[in-house]
């Protein structure tokens, strides 16, 4: 299967590489501000889309895939072909793609933003269908979740804080359906086992926001928990979902790269 890989790794200096994971409805483009950044502070940076997501193969048949195998397979074959240790920085569905990957799988460290905690999605879906109850019928009657976030005002209210008009509009019009396999698997079919995560001793950050209306910082101080690394946990002020794209997304990536540097990586 091809998957779209976007690299920025010409003048890496530091020994560990870097692999974004992306969340739902979203593709490697959504990294497009930490590619650079990382990148400038001697990283070789890569973003992955997904099967089914972005120009990766795959999208007609995107109802159907499943996080846990064939995400999780998509990661294995990226972190390969780079050839080098590799950091994981996972937001969002992608932090779930990257705690199912380490159940197995070892890594220099991996990072989590406003993840799918280990609760999983149900409380995304209680408080989503109490704020837009005819969204999320519409979007499981016609079997397309990407009705979710199927107008500027629904993606706004789930991703962003204040962002100017025409970066919404650019970022919406690149948003996608998403898998009903993994959204079965994340409601309770198949949720993250920090235990055997522990058990390799990865180091992990786990990072929030206030504003996020997707997952709470309750729900993300639970995964930091789980992870035994509550102590080093972030919650960023005002900010919401899509971490990565927020104004203030590089108090996010410094952050990351305190914690990096920290623990020599």
């Amino acid at each position: 299967m091809k998957l779209e890989l976007l690299a920025e790794d010409r003048n890496a200096t530091r020994s560990n590489a870097i692999l974004f994971v992306h969340g739902a409805w979203h593709g490697a483009w959504c990294w497009e501000k930490f590619l650079p950044y990382f990148a400038q502070h001697g990283y070789a940076a890569y973003a992955l889309s997904l099967r089914g997501h972005g120009a990766s193969d795959g999208r007609d048949r995107i109802r159907f895939h499943s996080a846990a195998k064939g995400y999780v397979a998509d990661v294995a074959a990226v972190v390969q072909e780079i050839g080098r240790p590799t950091i994981l920085v996972g937001h969002s569905m992608g932090g779930y793609v990257v705690q199912k990957y380490l159940e197995k799988n070892s890594a220099p460290a991996a990072i989590l933003l406003a993840s799918i905690p280990v609760s999983g999605i149900l409380g995304f879906g209680l408080r989503y269908a109490k704020r837009h109850p005819w969204d999320f019928l519409k979007a499981h009657l016609t079997l397309d979740l990407g009705k979710f976030l199927g107008t500027p005002e629904l993606a706004h209210d789930s991703l962003f804080s204040a962002i100017p008009d025409e970066e919404l509009m650019r970022h919406f019009h690149r948003l996608q359906p998403e898998s009903f396999v993994t959204e079965l698997e994340t409601l309770g079919l198949n949720l993250p086992k920090p235990r055997k995560v522990r058990a390799k001793k990865t180091p992990m950050l786990v990072l929030a926001a206030e504003k996020d209306t997707v997952f709470s910082v309750k729900e993300e101080r639970r995964t930091a928990r789980a992870y035994a690394v509550e102590d080093t946990m972030k919650i960023f002020p005002g900010m919401a979902h899509d971490m990565m794209l927020e104004p203030d997304w590089q108090q996010v990536a410094d952050a990351m790269l305190e914690w990096m540097h920290g623990h020599n990586l």
